[in-house]
Formats: C-alpha cells, sequence, structure tokens
C-alpha cells in the first residue's frame, strides 16, 4: 500500500508528519514524500526541512494520496501542472485526502464539487468557492475524500483512516504506541472556545489570505 505525501515550500510541517506518523504505521505500507521539484522542501517559517525523494512523475498509483496545506498553498492554486497530477493520481487512489488548506488544492483541482469537507477555521470560507459544502467537523468523509481541519487534526484523521483501512484494533494500536492522548492546558483549540479576542487578532493577521478572481 503505497502513501504518497505532496509536499511544496511553506508547507505546514504538521499537516504532513501526522498523516505520516498515523499512516506510515499500518501493515504493509509504503511512504513517499512527492514533489514537483524532488529535494528539501521548508516549512511555512523556514526552518524546517523535509525531502521529497520523488517527482510527480514517479508517483502514478498511490493508493492514498495526502495533500498538506500551509501558506504555501496559495501559490499553487493556479498550477495546471499539480492539479493535473492530482486528478490522474485520484483516478487510482483508495483515499484521497487533505489537511488544513491542502482541501483547497483538491478543491482547486475540482475533486470536491457538490461534496462535503472542512479545511482550517480560516479558510472555510473558501471552500464554496471551489465548489464545496464547508462543515466545521474536525474530519470529514465523503465518499473515498477525507478533510481534516487545522493542523493537528491531520492527527486524528491518520488514524479514523487507519480505523477504515485495518480495523479499530490496529487504529487503537498505533494510537497507543504513538501515546496521542490529548491533555492540552487550555481549551482554545477552535474558534468559538477561544477567546474573542483571540480569535480576532488571529483572524486579522491570518496567512490564509486567497485572492480568487471572480
Amino acid at each position: 500500500m503505497q502513501i504518497a505525501i505532496l509536499l511544496f515550500d511553506r508547507f505546514t510541517a504538521l499537516d504532513a508528519v501526522g498523516p505520516y506518523e498515523t499512516l506510515s504505521r499500518l501493515p504493509g505500507a509504503e511512504t513517499v514524500f512527492v514533489a514537483e521539484r524532488p529535494g528539501v522542501h521548508h516549512n511555512e517559517v523556514g526552518s524546517l526541512g523535509l525531502v521529497a525523494d520523488a517527482a510527480l512523475a514517479d508517483v502514478t498509483e498511490p493508493d492514498i494520496l495526502v495533500v498538506p496545506g500551509g501558506p504555501g498553498q496559495i501559490a499553487h492554486m493556479d498550477n495546471g501542472a499539480l492539479h493535473e497530477w492530482i486528478r490522474a493520481v485520484d483516478a487510482h487512489t483508495a483515499w484521497t485526502t487533505s489537511v488544513c488548506t491542502g482541501s483547497l488544492l483538491l478543491g482547486a483541482a475540482g475533486l470536491l464539487k457538490g461534496r462535503r469537507a472542512t479545511s482550517h477555521w480560516l479558510a472555510l470560507d473558501q471552500l464554496p468557492g471551489l465548489g464545496a459544502e464547508p462543515t466545521g467537523e474536525r474530519v470529514v468523509f465523503d465518499g473515498k475524500y477525507v478533510t481534516a481541519a487545522g493542523v493537528s487534526s491531520g492527527i486524528d484523521m491518520g488514524l479514523a483512516l487507519a480505523g477504515r483501512i485495518a480495523g479499530d484494533a490496529a487504529a487503537q494500536a498505533i494510537q497507543l504506541g504513538m501515546e496521542y492522548d490529548p491533555q492540552p492546558p487550555y481549551d482554545a483549540g477552535a474558534p468559538d472556545k477561544a477567546p474573542a479576542e483571540i480569535t480576532a487578532a488571529l483572524r486579522a493577521r491570518s496567512r490564509f489570505v486567497l485572492a480568487v478572481e471572480e
């Protein structure tokens, strides 16, 4: 079972690494990091790099596609070559997934039309323009398409998908092996829970701004 994780410059690290840590532990999993340009791709602040060993042409029929998000996604919303690759591999995937604003790339490639989907809470209002029905749920399954909300939800998405693929016991073993037992010190992980002034400040300086011509 090949799992292809897309990389691009200025991706958000946990968007890619969260699903990697969960899905790569599935029996028979072969994980490949793929990008238009093989080599090191850095996260949005430039302090961490992941290596894409494969070019797009090298990965043609993955079983699972994972598309992360991050500020760098904006530069690829009109990337015809990348969209063509996403559509081409989607024809063969058992599961096509995204984390955070990666769902905007799936939408731009035309894969979310008429489907329920989620994204980072600051980007949810961009989904209707891409034909999707936005939902504030943390992980959304619609057919073979699985979208996760912001950043940390990629771990939840990976575990939920692992359960669908290998069964609950296997997914629970992965969770236990990771010791994924969230106990955050603050209950501020969603806009309806965080203090209003913090939500407003994040919205004001949001990096998830996408200019779309009408």
